[in-house]
């Protein structure tokens, strides 16, 4: 089953949680924009080697819904015309918070995690000087 990510999705509580999770409330959707903001993929392939294992049909259906919701923008690469880059949009930049949150708290409770407190303050750094307006 196809899930509607647009920001035209009718809500039903008017909630401002409820709405957030209707946009990125899926296992891949914040992963994608992660990868976007911290390992630099812009193209298909480049997510499809972000080592999490998506599958090809839900990448595309994400990538989709990101860029109905207005999270991303899909655009023809320069270079090879048959190819698409994805860019964040500024309401996709505004995740970077988000992101970090999540990140910084995975890497405290996660036992198993590979995020050391030096990745950590690079990450911060790198998405700080990069996204700050």
């Amino acid at each position: 089953m196809k899930k509607d990510m647009s920001a035209a999705s009718p809500r039903k509580t008017g909630c401002p949680v409820a709405f957030s999770l209707d946009v990125l409330g899926d296992r891949w959707s914040l992963l994608i924009v992660r990868d976007m903001l911290v390992g630099g993929a812009s193209t298909y392939g480049d997510f499809m080697c972000g080592g999490e294992g998506i599958a090809t049909n839900i990448l595309a259906n994400r990538l989709k819904g990101l860029t109905d919701a207005g999270i991303v923008e899909k655009h023809r690469d320069e270079t090879n015309r048959r190819k698409y880059r994805y860019t964040l949009t500024q309401k996709g930049c505004e995740l970077v918070p988000i992101v970090l949150s999540l990140m910084n708290w995975g890497a405290k409770y996660d036992p198993e995690t590979r995020a050391t407190p030096e990745i950590l303050k690079k990450v911060t750094a790198k998405l700080d000087m990069e996204f700050s307006k």
